[in-house]
């Protein structure tokens, strides 16, 4: 008989630099690659009651393994695609299989922990061996300079520690060819949206970008910002930028999903330098990708700590507090503070936000409206198109100050940043309809508009002010 190694893709979506494919392929004759849609993870809520997975990532995951089945059925394989806990599903088709091992991606935070300990306790018991591989980080971590405990609690020293010294490894390719499924596996059906509770919509036409999911969509965004368009030469001028496709690399979504391997996006980045430029804003896209491996390390050198209401610091942050009623103002972009508003609605119509906007509206949340960070940390958790466990909890827990920054005072002068990044107010007025008349000079000031003024421009509708806004007029 031959040997049978099962490969559970689980946030490691693409067939270029995955290494439990390569090594699945060096160890067994035939490869059954397998996907699992976990019930709790697709249909649970977080412990604050949003949807743990919203529409527009539910959608992009769902793209993502249309994407993957296509480019295995193109190598001569298929794709098993089921429906339920995976830790009973997958050792039920290594049972059933006669699989020899199974093969995955190791994460490293609770509720992924839990699932991946429970299959290898059932694989254990009926003599299927478990075999963890890597590809969420662009460094190994067995080539850092210290063990992952030993990580430095400062980002700039870790960057300082490795930017120079520790290799980035050449990425694995992408197999030629892999053999047939026995014709007697059932398959199994994509699933649809609807089936997870969502409503079959299309995102509005203002997105930044019509994110679709997939290790193809992945690589043409990659050859198009890069190469097509040359975008990377002047990434450090434009990443600020709100509005439009263009102003940053938009990798996120597809990194977070592993559609796209940190490691190849190194790999092109300085085959890039070489052949058309080298300046800050290549090595600021670098720097970027730096700062996704550090929030990785903190989530394993830290462990659940990152989703505590202390942090990595164990602070007690008695002041934030679980109010609903703010939090519900802030979650649907109406809190009469119109930059904040703008970036909250274009998160709830896209699944996206922009770096900056993401930075601003957590410290409103917290400095301003002292809410509990966990609440806005989970709702991210629910509507990010990008949601990574490791990046969204450990930039929340930087910007409540619980985390690892330098600077426990971090605090965004929101009028400040309104008027520095959408001077003209063409970002809210994309998203604060009600706004869209409001001249320049007071597109971020509605609180000192007259009631004749608000009737004249039509705002009416908009909400007053949660806070003081001319407590940020310096």
């Amino acid at each position: 008989m031959k040997r049978r190694a099962i490969v559970w893709f689980r946030q490691d979506l693409r067939l270029h630099d995955n290494e439990a494919v390569s090594t699945a392929l060096r160890m067994a004759e035939e490869v059954i690659p397998v996907y699992v849609f976990d019930e709790r993870v697709f249909s649970g809520q977080t412990r604050f009651g949003f949807p743990k997975t919203g529409r527009f990532r539910a959608r992009f995951i769902i793209e993502s393994i249309a994407d993957l089945r296509e480019n295995l059925r193109q190598l001569g394989s298929d794709l098993l695609i089921r429906v339920g806990k995976p830790e009973c599903l997958v050792s039920e088709l290594a049972r059933d299989l006669k699989a020899s091992w199974v093969l995955c991606n190791r994460e490293r935070t609770h509720e992924e922990v839990f699932v991946q300990d429970a299959l290898e306790q059932k694989l254990w018991s009926s003599g299927v061996e478990l075999l963890y591989t890597r590809g969420k980080m662009l460094y190994h971590t067995q080539d850092l300079p210290v063990p992952v405990h030993h990580t430095p609690d400062i980002f700039t020293q870790f960057r300082k520690d490795n930017e120079l010294i520790t290799p980035v490894r050449e990425p694995l390719p992408t197999p030629a060819a892999l053999a047939p499924l026995p014709q007697y596996i059932e398959r199994g059906d994509l699933p649809v949206i609807t089936q997870f509770g969502h409503a079959d919509t299309e995102t509005t036409s203002s997105a930044v970008l019509p994110f679709k999911g997939g290790e193809s969509e992945a690589l043409r965004r990659l050859r198009y910002y890069l190469w097509d368009k040359d975008l990377a030469a002047t990434y450090k001028e434009t990443r600020n930028c709100l509005t439009g496709g263009d102003y940053s690399t938009k990798f996120s979504p597809w990194l977070s999903q592993g559609c796209l391997s940190p490691k190849l996006v190194y790999h092109e980045l300085k085959r890039y330098e070489r052949e058309r430029v080298s300046n800050e804003s290549t090595y600021w896209i670098f720097f970027e990708l730096l700062w996704r491996d550090y929030f990785r390390l903190m989530g394993k050198k830290y462990g659940n700590k990152i989703f505590l209401k202390g942090g990595t610091q164990g602070k007690p942050l008695k002041h934030l507090k679980n109010n609903r009623d703010s939090f519900q103002a802030w979650a649907e972009g109406r809190t009469g503070v119109p930059f904040i508003d703008a970036n909250m609605r274009e998160l709830n119509q896209t699944g996206w936000m922009s770096n900056r906007g993401r930075q601003n509206v957590a410290s409103f949340l917290v400095k301003d409206l002292k809410v509990n960070w966990q609440m806005g940390a989970e709702y991210f958790e629910s509507m990010l198109l990008d949601y990574d466990p490791c990046s969204n909890w450990g930039n929340w827990n930087y910007v409540a100050g619980v985390g690892s920054d330098p600077r426990e005072d971090r605090y965004f002068n929101i009028l400040t940043q309104a008027k520095n990044y959408d001077p003209r107010g063409e970002f809210v007025r994309v998203w604060c309809e009600e706004l869209a008349r409001v001249p320049a000079e007071k597109i971020h000031r509605p609180d000192l508009l007259t009631e004749l003024e608000r009737q004249e421009f039509g705002v009416n509708g908009y909400p007053k002010a949660l806070v003081r806004i001319e407590k940020w007029v310096s």
